[in-house]
């Protein structure tokens, strides 16, 4: 791993600010200074300290939040509140959301270091499910069940995988999908002649988004959690 990388992920600043840690040579690999933001440590065995405090490796750190609406899934924006803003404390850390979620659009969101984790939960060829509860402008009809598992066609004449819909009644659904396109099931019920007034995700892979986290709460996740992310 990259020592800026290494830093950045256990907190000691952003990518900009651990890079003028390292050039000041503040940063030591084994009780040798290195001056190089790009040198390669083995994150596991190699004694990496600032200032001669010795930073514990950590392979990642995994966040769950409860997304509000009004926040967009981004690290940083000059114009709005970013899920990473609602987290001060884990500022400093490397953190990126494992996808998004509409700035409306509220509920179970991951932050992480881990790309390759995000990779996994995010590739089609995973076949990791996100499901959605929604409340629309009016009902849908049974065949739009049919019409989910066959895939809808978004405006742009896109073809979406099979999706899940179950109608749960007075314009509420359930809708488990396993892309992550703009806007998607927005579209999606476009292209059935609704509109999404409320959305909210309540699950990915076999996690549910926890009761006892309020809307705006978070905290760090369990192993556990971090598995059934991973479950299809």
């Amino acid at each position: 791993m990259r020592l800026d990388k290494f830093l950045a992920n256990h907190g000691l600043g952003t990518r900009t600010e651990v890079k003028q840690l390292i050039k000041k040579g503040n940063i030591t690999v084994n009780d040798v200074i290195i001056k190089k933001p790009e040198h390669q440590i083995a994150e596991e065995s190699d004694v990496i300290a600032s200032d001669g405090d010795v930073i514990r490796y950590e392979k990642a750190l995994y966040i769950i939040l409860n997304k509000p609406a009004g926040v967009i899934s981004a690290t940083e924006d000059n114009m709005h509140t970013t899920v990473v803003d609602l987290m001060p404390e884990y500022s400093h850390f490397d953190l990126h959301p494992v996808g998004r979620l509409d700035k409306d659009t509220e509920g179970l969101l991951i932050l992480t270091t881990d790309g390759q984790f995000s990779h996994n939960v995010l590739s089609p060829k995973k076949h990791v499910n996100k499901t959605y509860f929604a409340r629309l402008d009016g009902e849908v009809t049974p065949a739009a069940i049919q019409q989910f598992k066959e895939g809808i066609t978004l405006d742009d004449d896109y073809k979406c995988k099979p999706a899940d819909l179950r109608i749960l009644g007075s314009g509420e659904i359930e809708v488990t999908i396993q892309e992550g396109k703009f806007h998607q099931v927005k579209r999606m019920f476009q292209a059935v002649g609704r509109t999404v007034v409320y959305l909210k995700r309540i699950r990915m892979g076999s996690l549910e988004l926890p009761d006892d986290l309020e809307t705006g709460q978070y905290r760090k996740m369990s192993e556990k959690e971090i598995n059934l992310v991973q479950q299809v």
